[in-house]
């Protein structure tokens, strides 16, 4: 591997689990300055929440869509340069083309734009009585997976509900990545049951970390986010996890561990590839 000489083993992870309101300019400031202030803390890869610039809903999504390079993606830009930090975007409604898509921009140390995620699988669910939600009313599906490199390791995406799917993890893990991150916004009928599972479970398959970076939680909203924005360890642990107010969450991402654990239990070397496989059908 090119970059084997200059990989660092360790270095720290901030979520920030924004309470986003609806005026846009002021979820975009109020961003910026909790990016600033993880930096400041020695963060060196930061995420936003999923929607971090427009309340969650099929309503607001054409209403607070916007280009990409835009209006929030320019800001994004500017403060990953100015903090020197990698700097994944959480999420924001993109129009492209006459379509709209829930897309995660990342962006470098140098303000470039490194990869932009369309969320895959759109959330599409009905659970009687309780939740009824159809992102696809609104959004387009993304058809392309995404990762980047930093000098720590590759990193996989998905958005919210891509965490329900273990072949995009999967995927992932092939293409070398030792951290997925999922912006997110899970409910409170998903939320308590499946967002800590799902993370831990995708953690322990590919022995990876798992990190996750939701909106803080806001009773009024017409769509109330879980909180608890999460980093999970290969292990399967939850070695730091948010309450549901507004808060920036920590962690010191040790890839060595991640090392010695597939080394502890080679699953990778054990899969029985006579049998199965997960394959991409797209780059």
């Amino acid at each position: 591997m090119a970059l084997a000489g200059r990989v660092m083993a360790t270095f720290r992870l901030a979520l920030i689990q924004l309470q986003v309101s609806s005026v846009k300019s002021d979820n975009l400031t109020r961003a910026c300055g909790l990016v600033r202030e993880a930096a400041a803390q020695g963060a060196k890869i930061v995420c936003l929440p999923e929607c971090f610039n427009s309340p969650y809903g099929t309503n607001y999504f054409p209403q607070y869509a916007e280009k990409i390079p835009g209006e929030s993606t320019q800001k994004l830009s500017e403060v990953a340069k100015e903090c020197s930090i990698y700097l994944i975007g959480g999420s924001i409604p993109e129009e492209d083309a006459g379509k709209l898509y829930n897309t995660c921009a990342v962006f470098g140390p140098d303000g470039a734009l490194l990869v932009k995620h369309r969320k895959l699988h759109l959330f599409d669910i009905d659970v009687p009585g309780k939740i009824t939600f159809q992102e696809s009313k609104t959004l387009s599906p993304g058809d392309s997976f995404s990762t980047f490199d930093t000098p720590y390791c590759r990193v996989g995406l998905g958005i919210c509900y891509d965490l329900r799917f273990a072949e995009l993890a999967q995927i992932y893990a092939q293409r070398g990545c030792q951290l997925l991150v999922y912006p997110g916004a899970f409910n409170l009928i998903t939320g308590p049951a499946h967002w800590e599972l799902l993370q831990r479970g995708r953690a322990v398959d590919n022995q990876v970390y798992v990190a996750t970076a939701s909106p803080a939680r806001d009773d009024k909203a017409s769509y109330v986010a879980w909180g608890h924005s999460t980093v999970v360890t290969p292990w399967g642990e939850v070695l730091a996890t948010a309450g549901t107010e507004e808060m920036i969450v920590y962690s010191d991402i040790d890839l060595k561990k991640l090392a010695e654990i597939r080394q502890q239990i080679p699953i990778f070397s054990q899969k029985r590839l006579d049998l199965y496989a997960v394959e991409a059908k797209k780059p």
